[in-house]
């Protein structure tokens, strides 16, 4: 019995001595976050953007500027929306091999939309309209024009094209916060409106960088970003 304890105690020795490396061997500034097994140096964060007040020239220009933001923020759901069904879209089509399912199951997605918003969409107004076709390319990195020639047919994309200029829309156009100072301005609106948790973020498909430009359009750093 003596034998016996005598083994265990020098196994537990052993068991708790060669534990003792792999504490010590966790520098003191490196941390563990809840929930997670491995140890880091540092957490990742989102960027955050602080925003200074906006100045406007005159009431009007306040008054454009508010009419802006409110048919952004009520269009961008629907860009959002957009983007996903296409994201979906693609990544299933590639996992059809027949021409056919892939044609049957684009339908299946183009019917799920007009189902469930069509009837909104309708009620949209023409500058609405015409930023929701900026903000599809915003989120999808393709213009509408081409997302529906893709889809349907360059017949269908040009007739679709040519119907929607009688309203003054054109599918083919881009979103440019680049050169556009309009499309800045729907740009400042969106990023105003994901840090007020007012819309859900999400990045867009295209390349630009939101601090540089509002240093461009705003003449000076209307944004730190952190």
């Amino acid at each position: 019995m003596k034998k016996f304890l005598y083994i265990l105690s020098l196994l537990l020795s052993v068991f708790v001595s060669g534990q003792e490396p792999i504490k010590d061997s966790i520098p003191e500034d490196y941390i563990r976050v809840e929930g997670d097994s491995i140890w880091r140096q540092h957490i990742d964060l989102d960027e955050v953007y602080v925003f200074n007040k906006l100045n406007f020239k005159s009431y009007d220009e306040k008054r454009q500027y508010l009419i802006l933001r409110r048919k952004t923020i009520k269009v961008f759901p629907y860009a959002k929306l957009a983007a996903e069904k296409l994201i979906e879209l693609n990544d299933s089509i590639k996992k059809i091999k027949k021409r056919r399912h892939k044609k049957r199951y684009t339908k299946k997605i183009q019917k799920y939309i007009e189902k469930e918003f069509s009837a909104e969409l309708k009620k949209l107004t023409r500058t609405e309209g015409q930023i929701l076709i900026k903000l599809v390319h915003r989120q999808t990195g393709t213009t509408a024009f081409a997302l529906v020639k893709e889809l349907r047919s360059g017949w269908r994309a040009f007739w679709y094209n040519t119907t929607a200029s009688l309203f003054d829309i054109s599918l083919k156009e881009e979103y440019n916060p680049k050169e556009v100072q309009e499309d800045y301005l729907i740009e400042d609106i969106l990023q105003r409106a994901f840090a007020g948790n007012l819309l859900n973020r999400q990045k867009s498909a295209l390349d630009f960088d939101y601090l540089e430009l509002s240093n461009k359009w705003s003449g000076d750093s209307e944004v730190k970003k952190q």
